[in-house]
């Protein structure tokens, strides 16, 4: 069983977004495959992987941008799920920003997602008080 995460590079770009696309992560007005290559060429983000061998059974996207740290596709395979891979994933995206002197740690969920919310809950995150606000940047998605 893996149990320490890597880097990933590159050539993990097509298993990472199939990971990604596999866990519900992804979405129409979000390109993956773009913010996976935009992590990697960053030097302030990275994507961790965990595999079994050659197979990519979890990954997690986390950046800093010099306030606090952001995590955003933490995934672990369907039929990998509710072995520890998750928490390991964030112990690692944690010790990944703790590297980098980053005080706080947070991400966004959407609303209906009550398993990712109990997952995060059990992690210790909590809910904060705030407000994501946003709009796209040009150009807009259809």
């Amino acid at each position: 069983m893996p149990v320490t995460p890597v880097e990933a590079g590159p050539d993990d770009a097509a298993a990472v977004v199939a990971l990604w696309q596999a866990a519900g992560l992804t979405r129409p007005w979000n390109d993956p495959d773009a913010d996976f290559a935009r992590a990697l060429a960053a030097a302030d983000s990275a994507v961790l992987v965990l595999r079994d061998g050659a197979a990519l059974i979890g990954s997690v996207l986390v950046g800093y941008d010099g306030h606090r740290g952001w995590v955003y596709y933490l995934a672990v395979a369907p039929d990998r799920r509710r072995h520890g891979l998750g928490r390991t994933l964030m112990l690692a995206a944690e010790a990944w920003l703790r590297a980098r002197g980053c005080p706080k740690i947070q991400l966004m969920v959407r609303t209906g997602n009550a398993d990712a919310l109990a997952f995060y809950d059990r992690l210790g995150l909590a809910p904060q008080d705030v407000v994501t606000l946003g709009r796209f940047l040009d150009p807009e998605p259809a």
